[in-house]
């Protein structure tokens, strides 16, 4: 295995998308507004988040599907979010999230997010998150989100 050529790849690749000062003087919160502009929240019930949208070109990869890591973001972003329905804090961190791809999701295809909590405790909540393929129902992704809610939050 020649591993100075696997450095200078990985090292060419980011040097695409060197900081800039524009780059670094974006918002705090400009990465979750990048991934869930566009989201719909379809339902809220006590447990449970519903949410859909449409797959946008910025978040697809060189496949031209939508991204693994903008998966896991809305895995992140929307997983956490249902732990409000049942009155526990958002605040906190992932202790783990576990995704599989089963599928891929393209272009303009109208997609669900489905949050369900498993469980959600004084300090450790578990959520189960499905993505599908709005039309077929066809599933492409699920993931187990577990998070430590912070000890200092209040809701």
């Amino acid at each position: 295995m020649d591993l100075p050529a696997v450095k200078r790849k990985l090292e060419e690749a980011a040097a695409e998308f060197l900081p800039t000062p524009e780059n670094d003087s974006l918002p705090s919160k400009f990465y979750q507004v990048f991934i869930l502009h566009g989201l719909r929240v379809d339902l809220v019930e006590p447990g449970r988040i519903l949410c859909s949208m449409d797959v946008p070109p910025r978040l697809l990869n060189l496949g031209k599907f939508l991204h693994g890591g903008a998966t896991m973001s809305l895995v992140d972003l929307v997983g956490s979010a249902v732990f409000y329905t049942v009155g526990s804090p958002t605040d906190g961190s992932p202790l783990e999230i576990s995704t599989t791809y089963l599928n891929s999701s393209y272009v303009h295809e109208e997609i669900e997010i489905e949050a369900k909590v498993l469980r959600a405790g004084k300090a450790v909540g578990v959520a189960n998150i499905e993505l599908r393929n709005k039309k077929s129902g066809k599933l492409f992704a699920q993931a187990r989100y577990t998070k430590h809610f912070s000890v200092a939050s209040k809701i």
